[in-house]
């Protein structure tokens, strides 16, 4: 038995142009490149636990055009199970429109095309998969019914339940308490929780209040700031590491997929933010979103866990 970490989420393909700074509203600028590249949210991180040395399984949507052949052909090249990624004729792929300064910020701006087509019929189909999981991992860029559906199933199952819950949104309140980590960055600890999120002591309180909510352990991730956990032993912050960022993109997926393959090992939730944190850091000094998303090996040296 080598049970699979299944990954309910977003397959996209990012158009990403690269440029000094974002344009004023009316203004035109010039970018220095533009590539066409492989992401969303689940998809990348499905990448990222496999990469890390885990088995992996994907569920969601692609249309049945040339982006969606692309993207489930490099599911298969990083050996994720993807025959719950379904094809969808009449509907496009997703896509995500990304700008990336010279700085490393990013701003992203999705058609969900397929994606949106994930409903619960389509867990429920997938419902055996999860049952046997090591870990459910979802996102919210797919419909909220179907990832509830999802986390329902695992929950059912006796199998842990980890919740990106981005892009953020109200999430019902059954929901809460099936949630076995919860993971968000200062954005959507902020919306989620009520409370503003500005560092390592605001993201101490934000995540005692999500915890409150209901799951059993929070981690809220602050960038360059590090990331704080909250759990049963407490709150506490790791720094960062320093590095020179090129492209923030897929950092957070990256820390995610690494997060939840420590876990899926046995790692203590300690060691498991370690092994997220060097994998995201190496991961934003290369530009691209799975392009970017760094294997197990390359993590030594200055990136060694």
């Amino acid at each position: 038995m080598n049970p699979p970490i299944v990954v309910v989420g977003s397959l996209n393909m990012d158009l990403v142009m690269r440029m000094a700074r974002v344009p004023a509203a009316g203004e035109t600028l010039s970018g220095h490149d533009f590539a066409t590249l492989p992401g969303g949210k689940g998809a990348n991180q499905a990448v990222a636990c496999a990469r890390m040395g885990s088995p992996v399984a994907m569920v969601g949507r692609v249309g049945a055009d040339p982006n969606g052949d692309v993207l489930r052909a490099g599911l298969a090249a990083d050996g994720i199970a993807s025959g719950e990624v379904e094809a969808l004729a009449g509907v496009h792929t997703g896509v995500a429109m990304i700008w990336v300064e010279d700085d490393g910020e990013n701003r992203i701006v999705l058609a969900p095309g397929a994606n949106g087509r994930m409903d619960e019929a389509g867990v429920a189909r997938a419902g055996a998969l999860i049952d046997g999981a090591a870990m459910l991992v979802a996102q919210l860029e797919v419909p909220l019914p179907a990832v509830a559906a999802a986390i329902a199933r695992a929950q059912a199952a006796g199998v842990p339940v980890l919740l990106n819950p981005a892009p953020a949104a109200p999430l019902p309140d059954a929901l809460w308490a099936q949630i076995d980590l919860l993971v968000v960055n200062e954005s959507e600890a902020a919306l989620l929780s009520g409370l503003p999120v500005a560092g390592p002591d605001s993201a101490f309180a934000a995540g005692a209040a999500l915890r409150a909510r209901g799951p059993g352990r929070v981690i809220v991730t602050l960038g360059a700031q590090g990331v704080v956990v909250v759990d049963e032993h407490g709150p506490r912050h790791a720094a960062a590491r320093v590095v020179q960022a090129v492209d923030t993109t897929a950092a957070g997926d990256t820390f995610i997929g690494a997060l939840a393959t420590a876990l899926r090992e046995g790692r203590t939730l300690d060691e498991a933010v370690a092994l997220g944190q060097a994998a995201s850091a190496l991961c934003v000094t290369r530009p691209g979103a799975q392009v970017s998303i760094p294997y197990r090996h390359e993590l030594v040296g200055a990136f060694a866990p």
